[in-house]
């Protein structure tokens, strides 16, 4: 059972629920012909927001490419993130940086498509951190396909040598890009490679907020001990295709009977269900909350399309470094 009070555990719930609704609504605007680079992180929202849940504000977070629920989980709002995911000067980076959501003050340091080139991002994060003696831990999300990269092994290794207060988070879905997990990767268990870099490895079910939640804790908890970094592997499933609004079914690496199967196990509709069985959550409660999410989302839509787009001068700013002058 876990510690987590009511209140705590419906803004979970919520975050998730956030999560999923932000990123239909993403397709749906595809759909009508809005262009967003579009990386469905449905069906994974429990892992982003049961780790963010154990951060403060002060902490650092290097997100996934697959998804919003990381920058939900940290606090950023809505209307900035839209408007800066369709090219709006009101964005987080004045509409130039597109789905590489960042926000500084908030310490997420942005995504990238770049298949491992997070760890490193954070394996300096967390330098930073124990420099400073701020108390503070970075947390990276990755894909399976990162932990076949060098820099996923030379981040754990640099991260275990210094004793770093770096979470490094494994959403393992399956599939990088198209290519199975069972045909790419030497172990059965991501987290078992933590063995080599002398750290724990711990692998949960990734659709299962409480027991991410719970994991994420108890390695936060030690990061902040100085007790090092930890290797947490989340099993879980993308429903949507690789990139894009369809489920990638003509390219032949997976079935439609898998993807249903693992519909089955919505981490929504699993959290749902546990939250009603023991009274956290009523139908009244949740049809409110749901209301109360449309409304946010609504509010950032109607943000994003009164929000101008950046003028040429704008977009050039920060772009070329003028000697004598600002950059």
């Amino acid at each position: 059972m876990s510690e987590l009070s009511k209140e705590k555990l419906l803004v979970l719930y919520k975050n998730m629920l956030t999560a999923r609704r932000f990123d239909e609504r993403i397709r749906e605007m595809i759909t009508k012909g809005t262009y967003v680079m579009y990386h469905s992180g449905i069906g994974q929202e429990a892992i982003p927001i049961g780790v963010g849940a154990n951060l403060r504000k002060d902490d650092f977070l290097v997100p996934y490419l697959r998804g919003w629920g990381y920058q939900i989980a940290k606090g950023v709002g809505l209307n900035k993130m839209l408007a800066e995911l369709v090219g709006k000067k009101t964005g987080l980076a004045g509409g130039k940086g597109g789905t590489h959501l960042a926000d500084f003050e908030l310490g997420v340091l942005g995504k990238t498509g770049i298949v491992g080139a997070g760890p490193p991002v954070a394996v300096g994060a967390g330098l930073t951190a124990k420099m400073k003696g701020k108390n503070q831990v970075c947390v990276v999300f990755f894909g399976d396909g990162a932990s076949n990269t060098g820099n996923f092994h030379e981040s754990l290794n640099l991260a275990s040598v210094w004793k770093l207060p770096v979470i490094f988070v494994c959403e393992n879905n399956r599939y990088a890009l198209s290519t199975p997990a069972k045909v790419s990767t030497s172990v059965e268990d991501i987290a078992d490679r933590a063995r080599g870099h002398n750290m724990p490895g711990i692998s949960v079910d990734g659709n299962d907020v409480i027991a991410v939640y719970e994991a994420a804790r108890e390695a936060v908890e030690r990061a902040r001990k100085g007790q090092g970094p930890t290797l947490l592997e989340c099993k879980t499933y993308r429903w949507m295709g690789h990139s894009g609004i369809t489920l990638d079914l003509e390219v032949g690496y997976r079935t439609k009977e898998e993807i249903e199967q693992w519909m089955e196990r919505c981490p929504i509709k699993r959290f749902r269900g546990w939250l009603m069985e023991r009274g956290y959550l009523t139908e009244g409660e949740d049809k409110r909350i749901e209301e109360e999410v449309k409304k946010q989302i609504d509010e950032a839509v109607r943000f994003m399309e009164s929000s101008p787009y950046p003028t040429r001068g704008e977009l050039e700013r920060d772009i070329y470094f003028e000697e004598g002058g600002e950059t």
